[in-house]
Parts: C-alpha cells; structure tokens; sequence
C-alpha cells in the first residue's frame, strides 16, 4: 500500500491516523484487539491534549461530558495540609484540564476517523516486519518500504508506525531498544460506585508515611480509587484490600463502596525507546517511551507525538519533504519524553517518601507549599504541556528573542483571532491541524509570501489569515502543531530559504 500502516488503535494511534488522514496520505490503522477498549487507566487531558484534540476535528463533546477539576486536596496522616488549585485560567493556560476516560477519548477520535473515511481493522496481529538494509529503501528489489506480516496476509507499507504500547511487537521488530528501570512494583487500581462524602470537582489524596490513596471523580458519577500495594498484602485481592485501604486512610467505612466496576494491578516503569525512527519504522505514544502516572502526563505525551510526527510524516508521504525532516521528530519529541519521565519519577518518588527525611520533607514543607498562589500556578502550567518549545531543535532558533517580542521558531504560537481573506473572523488553532498558516499581522499578507508558502507545502496545505492582535508586528508561519515555524517582515525569500532548509533536511539556517 502506499502511505502508512499504523499499529495500535490506542488515542497515539488513532491521533496519527486523524493527522494522515486528514492530510490526504492512505493509511491502514490496525490492532490486536478484537475490539475497543471499554476501561482504561488514563484518565485525563491536559490543557495541551485538549488543544491537539480540537486542532484535529475530535475533541467533539468531550468537554461537556467531562470532570473539569478545580483542586486537588492533600491530607498526611487525615488531616488536610495542602490545596493546589488547578483549572483557573492563567496568561498562559486558557482552556481547563478534563477528567474523562480514555476510553471515551478513543471513541471521538474514532468518530473523527470514520469522518474521513478510515477504520480501524480489529483482530490484526503483527507478527513479523522486515525493511531493506538501506533503511528502507530496496525492499525485496521494490521501491523501497516495509514488509509486515498480518496473520496470513503480508503488507508493503511506504512507512510503518508503531503506537502499539510499552509491549510494542513494532519496537521489538526494529531492533530498538527500550531501557528503563521499575518504579514501583504494584499499583491497585478500581473504579467503584460509592457514597463518598468528597467533592466531585477535586482530587483527594492521602498520604500516611509510605502509604498513598487518590480518589478521582469520573464524569459518570463513579470514582476511581488508586494505592500501592502495602507490605505484607500481596495475597489479598484488589477489591477487599482497596475498601479496607479507602477506610483505613479517610474513615469511610467499606460498606459506602456499593459495587465495583473494574479492578487492576500494574506495575510503573520508566522507559525510554533508543531512538524513535529505524529507516522506515517510526513510534510514538508508550511504544517510545512510558513513565509513572503521576502528574497525568503519559497520553497527553502521546498525543504530542503524533502531532508533531502526523504533519511531518504526511509532507514526506505527500513528496514535499525529504525524509531528513522525519529526523526533526525525534530531535523535537525525545527531549519532552525525557524531562516527562525525569519529572514524573521525582513526583512519584517525593509522594511516596521513600524514606522518613523524604517523608518528612513531603509531610511538612511540600504539601503545605501547595497552597501558594506561585507555587499553583507554576505547577499548573508546567502541568498543562503549554510551556513546550523546540527551540533548541532542528527547525527552532536558539537565540533569545533580544530583538523582538513574541514567539520565536519552535516555541507554541497563542490562539489569537484573526481574519480569513473573506473577511470572516476566526481562531488561529481552528485553522491548523492538516495545514499551515501564514499570519501577518493587521495590514494585510504580503502575497510574495503566500506564493511562496503555497508553492512548498500546496495549495491547499496553508492558510492565509490576517492576525487581530495588536502587539503582533511580523509575519508568522505558523506549523500545523501551532508551534512557530518563521517569523520576518514580508521577507518571502527568507521563508523560501527556511522552508527549503526545513523540508529538504529538517535542518534551517539560522536567521541573521
């Protein structure tokens, strides 16, 4: 076939077939599953998550049928010590986290795909892929692309992309490897329906020295409850054991858990894929790299990789690019993947106090420090995945913006209204997803540059649009992921320059 075989219909890999899909590149998305899944660990969407949703056409309801949080509350040994207030809007933050089931995820943007004529093929295993020594690029004598192995039916693939999980059969395939080192060794995990006497706009956590419970309101008005194991109670099953551990913690007697939906153990590991592209073979999502839960980081990571590895896979597909802009994805997204798991590591470690000055550090300096105006808003937004650049990446500037004001190359472009050439108005992210933008500031788009934007990326791969914000003073090529690609003042063969730069090798010279 040509375009792409995608593997695993979780949100990464649903994301990327939207992204494709939307872009005008074949793709087939399988799973080894016979079907969706109906439980799920992940349960939120970060600010940033929400963002990459809405750009790609299947946020849908989501946010009406959503828990939108305002705090989450601490208590060490019962009593209550720290408030962090989530969810208020800040200069960078403008939209609200959502609880809500990853499940419930993966059905919009299962809509979204089936609006764009793509299914998903259930029951489809990889056994087995093989690609040219070349990287690609002389398979069995042909032109070049991977050979996968579906039960009895083999498939060429012009590129293959494994979102298949931490377990990936495409990572093991490619010979990649995927180091790392447990955490913790057993998480118990169950949603439950219960007469809880907690707010249902708040995260409740208890922590008793090297004990934890989180109790998570989920938007069909159950909860979800999660603990480590203790010692000495590996032997009794989940549902008795998280009842005692819900009394134990927050004098809830047992009794008020009336039924229990799902249950579940797991391990946390942090892991990180070697690289994130092997010739033809690419991954994304927990296939590259997977780390502790805490801070609900993990599918909001996901996500972010396939949006960023969606547009400039689907140039390469589509012939505007080089294949060396696909090297861009994991100079961008590597770096996230590994401060995610160095700050997730450190959060789980500091909550569950691995040892009485830890503890004591947590007990009495931490959670306190949660209630200050500062301390909220800074953990807020690192928390919603805003704060994100890749200015230090391949296609970013790693000056300082000494000389003007605003985004530089790599760093995320606001949502700002603006005005389409008709005259209608519109938000900026509204127009991104399967294209660019071209943004000029009030006075109008230098057509020199529209031409030149139209010519390297298509006709229809770019919007022209005529920013309403004031303090916007340059031209902006804004990328589909909404971050900055080039800014200059109506210089259309300086963006020719950094558009050959960019889509011949992923690499630009830097602005002078």
């Amino acid at each position: 076939m040509r375009g792409a075989l995608i593997v695993g219909a979780g949100p990464t890999g649903l994301a990327v077939g939207c992204a494709l899909a939307a872009a005008g590149v074949p793709i087939r998305l399988v799973d080894r599953a016979e079907g969706p899944a109906t439980t799920s660990r992940a349960l939120g969407l970060q600010p940033r998550g929400v963002e990459v949703l809405d750009r790609l056409g299947a946020l849908g309801d989501l946010p009406d049928r959503a828990v939108r949080l305002t705090d989450v509350v601490v208590h060490v040994n019962g009593r209550e010590t720290g408030r962090l207030h989530v969810g208020r809007p800040t200069p960078l933050v403008t939209r609200p986290g959502l609880v809500i089931s990853q499940a419930e995820i993966e059905t919009e943007l299962r809509r979204r795909l089936g609006e764009l004529g793509c299914q998903v093929e259930w029951g489809r295993e990889v056994t087995d892929v093989h690609q040219g020594v070349d990287g690609g690029n002389g398979v069995d004598g042909g032109n070049g692309g991977v050979l996968v192995r579906l039960g009895d039916e083999t498939v060429r693939a012009d590129w293959l992309v494994g979102c298949d999980g931490a377990h990936s059969r495409v990572r093991k395939a490619a010979g990649i490897g995927f180091p790392g080192a447990p955490l913790v060794e057993r998480f118990l995990l169950a949603d439950v329906h219960a007469d809880l006497p907690f707010s249902r706009t708040s995260v409740s956590v208890w922590l008793r020295g090297a004990d934890l419970l989180g109790v998570f309101p989920l938007p069909d008005g159950t909860w979800r409850l999660m603990a480590p194991r203790p010692a000495g109670r590996e032997s009794e099953p989940v549902a008795p054991l998280i009842t005692a551990l819900l009394a134990e913690h927050t004098g809830v007697p047992a009794s008020a858990v009336r039924s229990f939906g799902w249950t579940s153990t797991f391990r946390i590991h942090r892991r990180l894929a070697d690289t994130y592209r092997s010739g033809r073979v690419l991954l994304a999502g927990d296939a590259a790299h997977i780390h502790s839960p805490f801070g609900g980081q993990g599918m909001n990571t996901g996500l972010g990789d396939a949006e960023n590895l969606g547009w400039k896979l689907a140039l390469v597909a589509r012939g505007r690019a080089g294949e060396g802009l696909l090297d861009s994805y994991e100079a961008e997204r590597r770096p996230i993947a590994t401060e995610v798991l160095g700050s997730t590591s450190t959060l789980t470690n500091l909550v569950l106090g691995e040892h009485p000055v830890a503890r004591a550090a947590r007990d009495h300096l931490l959670a306190p420090m949660l209630s200050r105006p500062l301390t909220q808003r800074l953990i807020w937004e690192h928390a919603s995945q805003l704060r994100i650049s890749y200015r230090g990446g391949p296609l970013g500037d790693h000056r300082l913006p000494l000389l003007h004001s605003g985004p530089t190359s790599g760093d995320r472009v606001s949502d700002v209204d603006c005005v389409r050439p008709d005259g209608t108005r519109t938000r900026l992210h509204a127009e991104l997803g399967a294209r660019w933008a071209l943004l000029a500031p009030r006075g109008g788009v230098d057509e020199a540059c529209a031409r030149v934007a139209r010519d390297r990326l298509g006709a229809d791969g770019v919007r022209v649009l005529t920013s309403l914000d004031d303090r916007q003073r340059t031209t902006f090529l804004v990328r589909p992921d909404a971050h900055l690609g080039w800014r200059g003042n109506a210089a259309p063969d300086d963006l020719d320059r950094w558009l050959a730069g960019a889509l011949r090798r992923g690499r630009v010279r830097r602005h002078r």
